[in-house]
Order: C-alpha cells, then structure tokens, then sequence
C-alpha cells in the first residue's frame, strides 16, 4: 500500500494586506484510497487576477469545481486517469458556473478572471492541467532528480497571462507523465521567481530539497496538519515577503 502526506498553505501578499483586499489565490487538495489501498493525490491552485474586481471568487470556482469534478471522477473505486476530454469537460463547467455568477451580479467573465493549476498523480501517473501561470515540479522516484512538469505561460505583454475566463477558447494545457515520481510541489506564481530559474526554467534544489524532509519524516498519512501551519508561517515571513508582495500558494505531497 502506498499514500500520500501532504500540506497546503495560501497566505495574502504585502500589497493585498495594505490595501485591505482579500486573498486572490485558492486551492484544494486531497487524497483518493480505494479499497485495495491505492492512493491518488489530487490538488488544484489557482490565482485570481489582480486587475480583475473579482478574481479571487473565480480562483474559488476553478478549485471547487475541479475538486468535485476529481472526486466523482474516482468515485466508485475507478483508478482511471482523467483523460484531456475530461478536463476539458471540467473547463466547461467552470467557465459555465462563472458566467452563471457574473451574470447574477451584472458582471462579466472577465471580473472573475483567474488561472488553473492541477495535478493528479499515482505516482507512476501524472496527469497535469494548466491556464496561465504557476507551475507544477515533481521529484523523480528514479534518480531523485527534480524535473518542471507543467510550467507557467505569460500573455502577449509582460506581466500577463491567460485565464480560465478568457473570450473564445481556453489557453488548456493538458499532459500525461509516465515517469515515476514520490513527490510533487504545485505552486501560484507569487512563488516561482524564488523557486524556478528564472532564464533556464529549471526548479532550484536549494528550495525543492529542504521543503521536502519534513514531509519525506513525517508520521502522518493524508494530510500533515502540523506541516501544513509551518508552510503557513513560511509563507507569510518577511524572507518570503521581501521578494515578492503578491499572494502565495504552495502545495506539497511525498508518496510513502
């Protein structure tokens, strides 16, 4: 049998704070056991755009949505790993449910802009879905070595991007990784500068490394509740603040 220990935290960057506005980033994670012990790690992050009024009840949807399209999907013991046409099944749901709030508020899609990051792994099987920035880095079973499985797309302009909300077709990036992994790290961008090269793309071991012992020693199966406070705290301390002021989301799991 094999499981999964994990820990989210999503904490509120310095402009956000100052300004008194809400987080903008959500997320959802969890673990899937069917009867014969088989375990499927599932998470979602998404960042709801700054410029949007908002974007943070959209990155709520995309999570939600995603979370309860995820859980049906297994339900019932399956071990079936998403497929594109299933996701994209997902996208439309999520764009429907925004369209059916905004349209009670008179507003638009566009106010409730924001970004999709998944994952879905067995850890022999990983299934990655992404819009926009962000990224997912996991760490191979075989060599331990620290590989960039969905990375972040920018939009036309410098400090843009594409969101789940976006006019026509979605921006969908949707991959399946047949290398075996035993951990995985889903992050907002709020992050990457401090975890990613930033010309090379390449995940930092330095960050990577550290991060991942806590959970690698830990006695928790499922979610680390102590481990989960730490990240938060992590998160939210000036190291982090001094590098970036924008929201931040992180997503760990070590497969056991």
């Amino acid at each position: 049998m094999t499981r999964w220990t994990f820990g989210a935290a999503s904490v509120r960057g310095i402009s956000h704070v100052k300004s008194g506005t809400r987080l903008q980033d959500a997320k959802r994670c969890f673990e899937i056991v069917d009867p014969d012990g088989a375990s499927i790690f599932c998470a979602v992050v998404s960042d709801g755009a700054g410029s949007a009024s908002h974007g943070g009840e959209g990155a709520s949807v995309v999570c939600r949505t995603l979370a309860e399209a995820l859980r049906s999907h297994f339900a019932n013991g399956s071990t079936d790993m998403p497929s594109e046409d299933h996701v994209w099944d997902w996208v439309d749901q999520v764009r429907d449910r925004i369209i059916h709030a905004a349209s009670l508020r008179s507003l638009t899609p566009r106010d409730f802009a924001a970004t999709m990051v998944m994952g879905v792994t067995d850890g022999t099987r990983t299934v990655t879905a992404h819009v926009g920035d962000g990224a997912i880095v996991a760490r191979s079973a075989v060599d331990q070595g620290w590989l960039l499985l969905s990375e972040s797309e920018n939009g036309e302009y410098a400090s843009t991007t594409y969101f789940v909300t976006d006019s026509g077709t979605p921006r969908l990036r949707v991959a399946e990784h047949d290398v075996p992994i035993d951990a995985i790290f889903l992050f907002s961008d709020g992050i990457e500068n401090q975890v990613l090269d930033s010309v090379t793309n390449e995940p930092y071991e330095n960050f990577f490394n550290p991060m991942i012992r806590p959970f690698v020693s830990s006695t928790s199966l499922g979610r680390d509740r102590f481990l989960t406070g730490r990240l938060s705290a992590y998160l939210d301390s000036e190291k982090f603040a001094e590098h970036t002021d924008d929201d931040k989301t992180l997503v760990i799991a070590v497969r056991r």
